[in-house]
């Protein structure tokens, strides 16, 4: 249901953290009204900036899909956890090897950054975890023998599920899970929503006081609790993923809209 005040979310606020599937976008077509929303406030002089889990896309292919979408940005508004992931790995681990549950974009934007990729267990010195649409048996094998022989376990995310058109589908959150009772290890770290890593990124880029932003998203145990830890406001959309709203909810929205449309 809309918040009793929608005004108030526009003349309290400077900046803007949209999340992008199942906030701005679901599966591979646009929020009604999302776009005239984000494009008003841009003009109001907003701030914005879009911050998804989502690795199986690049910046640039955010980016157009959003511009082709009605959109009006610049890639340099958009952050997903790749980037965040590969951030961390070039300050830490330069020249390890990796191996990844995730999809080629993924692996290829890692090694773009000078991080070499393998399959071999005793190889491997990391394994990341991500969204991978084409996870089989044999790719969480692969993890669990790596991890087996002392690989460091982080995560670009940690989303249980991934909202599509048709409902919901496996993220990284549930592979994280198998691979933990598989192996007896513990994930590490991960550099997505609502980590410190992703909140030290769109804090550096937007450069306003937390007391001045707004976060908008569909996911309690992400968008809303990563504003819980960092002392922003947030927004809980109901476009994308179930939430279960009741006293045992991970986080606390200030605000509940039906939708983007409902901000303005």
């Amino acid at each position: 249901m809309p918040t009793q005040d929608n005004k108030l979310l526009t003349k309290k606020y400077q900046g803007y953290i949209f999340d992008l599937d199942g906030t701005v976008y679901r599966g591979d077509r646009i929020i009604p009204g999302a776009a005239t929303v984000i494009n008003q406030l841009q003009e109001m002089g907003k701030s914005i900036v879009f911050v998804t889990n989502k690795t199986t896309g690049s910046q640039d292919e955010y980016y157009t899909f959003l511009k082709n979408s009605g959109v009006d940005l610049n890639p340099s508004q958009i952050m997903n956890a790749t980037m965040v992931t590969g951030q961390f790995l070039v300050r830490n681990y330069k020249a390890q090897t990796f191996y990844a549950i995730g999809e080629q974009t993924f692996i290829d934007e890692i090694e773009k950054l000078g991080l070499k990729y393998s399959e071999t267990p005793a190889d491997v010195g990391i394994v990341l975890i991500t969204l991978d649409r084409y996870c089989t048996f044999q790719k969480l094998e692969t993890a669990a023998k790596c991890l087996e022989k002392g690989a460091k376990f982080f995560a670009a995310n940690i989303d249980t599920t991934c909202p599509v058109e048709e409902g919901e589908i496996w993220d990284a959150g549930s592979t994280i899970a198998a691979l933990e009772k598989r192996t007896h290890r513990k994930l590490e770290l991960h550099f997505g929503k609502p980590s410190a890593f992703m909140i030290a990124a769109f804090l550096e880029y937007l450069q306003l006081p937390a007391e001045k932003l707004l976060i908008i998203g569909d996911r309690l145990e992400t968008d809303i609790l990563m504003g819980n830890h960092a002392g922003i406001d947030t927004a809980l959309v109901l476009t994308g993923v179930k939430n279960f709203l009741n006293g045992d909810a991970v986080a606390t929205p200030t605000y509940t809209l039906e939708s983007l449309k409902d901000l303005l």
